[in-house]
């Protein structure tokens, strides 16, 4: 493979690499040779160290002293430990879409996923639906105008995507479910009402947790 763009060759490195992981293509501790991944990409061994730093950033690879990269451990630890800081950190996000939308045309982008959750559901397309539901956060972020809750939320999407991956067979099976958590929390964030977004948020957080779980207990 040979990738034509100089300026943001570490990126797209680093976003071919994480969607091996994120598939489970590479597993868990597997080393990630630098060397390899040179010779199999075409791109110069600077590019690739600067790739794996990105990786490193957003929790898909360890870079151990003297053993190199290796792909990040997921323990049943490190599962909760992520769901209980992403949930805090969309909570922050739903609270300023509530405080600062004015019109239903600030609704309307919403509105839009809403109608690709549910045409997702209609065709039991997981991975539709999980893309939509990455985008609910991404259309958040606006309302919030706060680069460093985007940059973490930036840096931990890859993360939880994998853990959607390991759940993936499981989450089909709740996607109406999940369709009417967001339904709710749009209609919490139209009411500006921040205890129910909190409610309807960490209600799905403990779901998606408990469905890794369970995928990871019996691996």
């Amino acid at each position: 493979m040979t990738f034509k763009a100089p300026d943001s060759l570490s990126e797209q490195i680093a976003q071919h690499l994480a969607e091996r992981i994120i598939r489970g293509e590479l597993k868990e501790r597997e080393r990630i040779q630098e060397q390899k991944v040179t010779q199999a990409m075409n791109v110069s061994r600077g590019s690739v160290r600067e790739a794996l730093l990105i990786l490193e950033r957003r929790h898909l690879i360890t870079i151990l002293p003297r053993r190199g990269a290796q792909v990040s451990e997921l323990t049943q630890q490190h599962v909760r430990s992520l769901y209980t800081l992403v949930m805090e950190l969309y909570i922050l996000l739903g609270y300023a879409v509530a405080e600062h939308w004015r019109s239903e045309e600030d609704l309307l982008p919403f509105r839009a996923i809403q109608q690709r959750l549910a045409e997702a559901r209609e065709r039991e397309d997981i991975l539709a639906f999980v893309e939509a539901s990455f985008a609910i956060m991404q259309t958040a972020y606006p309302f919030a105008d706060n680069p460093y809750l985007q940059q973490t939320l930036d840096n931990l999407q890859p993360a939880i995507a994998r853990t959607y991956y390991i759940a993936l067979e499981r989450r089909r099976g709740q996607m109406g479910q999940f369709g009417e958590v967001f339904d709710d929390l749009l209609q919490a964030v139209i009411a500006r009402d921040q205890s129910r977004i909190r409610e309807v948020l960490l209600g799905y957080g403990k779901q998606n947790c408990d469905l890794v779980l369970a995928a990871l207990a019996e691996r």
